[in-house]
């Protein structure tokens, strides 16, 4: 059974003053001292962002490397060693598969293995939600503004437009005269594959499906999508 320390600083600053990684192996060798296990080998990251994955990171890359069933990991706080609530559930759950633990000393303890490890869990995984909730509305965010400020959002670009070198979205007269004409012979009462054909006649190659598509876009807001 091994024992490893883990220390971060975030900025060059902080590592060059060595303040705060000499704190966080103080806090770590006493607290080996206190459980009873072995002096702990030190993997030192310096100057190192937090934003970064454990895996991701030089040291933390080699730690994970070098572990087996029965080692202890000891780190001072929780953001030293995870990004985010959600890398810190999925990393802790592969330690425990592994067979390691886990000891994070601002938490109490074992989060892996003992008492607190259900409550550690439960917390964890609800602020991990709740931060995939934040993410998911974030996106669907900025998806809104780029649509209503006509921002291509990627694949296959919508009928009726061009692509701008901004990533804006430039009409295509030919294609919008196209769009014209096919809600022209919707409104007399013709079939999407009347309209088809009609659009093919004329060297626009879509089919039925893309036809609707792009007249329900139309006539719910203007934009072709």
């Amino acid at each position: 059974m091994a024992t490893y320390g883990y220390v971060r600083v975030s900025t060059q600053r902080q590592a060059e003053k060595g303040e705060s990684l000499a704190v966080q192996q103080r806090q770590i060798t006493g607290y080996t001292t206190m459980i009873g296990v072995a002096a702990p080998e030190f993997f030192v990251e310096e100057g190192v962002s937090g934003t970064k994955p454990l895996g991701e990171r030089p040291a933390g890359k080699e730690l994970l490397a070098k572990l087996e069933r029965g080692d202890v990991i000891i780190c001072a706080k929780l953001d030293r060693m995870f990004r985010s609530a959600v890398d810190a559930l999925q990393m802790v759950k592969a330690f425990k598969e592994k067979g390691v633990s886990l000891h994070l000393i601002d938490l109490g303890g074992d989060v892996a293995g003992n008492g607190i490890s259900k409550l550690f869990f439960t917390i964890i995984s609800a602020v991990a939600e709740a931060e995939r909730d934040r993410i998911v509305q974030r996106i669907l965010d900025v998806k809104t503004d780029q649509r209503r400020r006509g921002k291509h959002l990627g694949g296959s670009r919508p009928f009726g437009y061009q692509v701008s070198e901004a990533g804006e979205l430039i009409e295509d007269e030919g294609e919008q005269a196209a769009i014209s004409k096919a809600r022209a012979l919707k409104a007399e009462g013709a079939s999407l594959r009347t309209i088809q054909a009609a659009l093919g006649a004329d060297g626009h190659k879509l089919s039925h499906v893309a036809v609707s598509r792009f007249l329900k876009r139309a006539e719910e807001n203007g934009l072709v999508r």
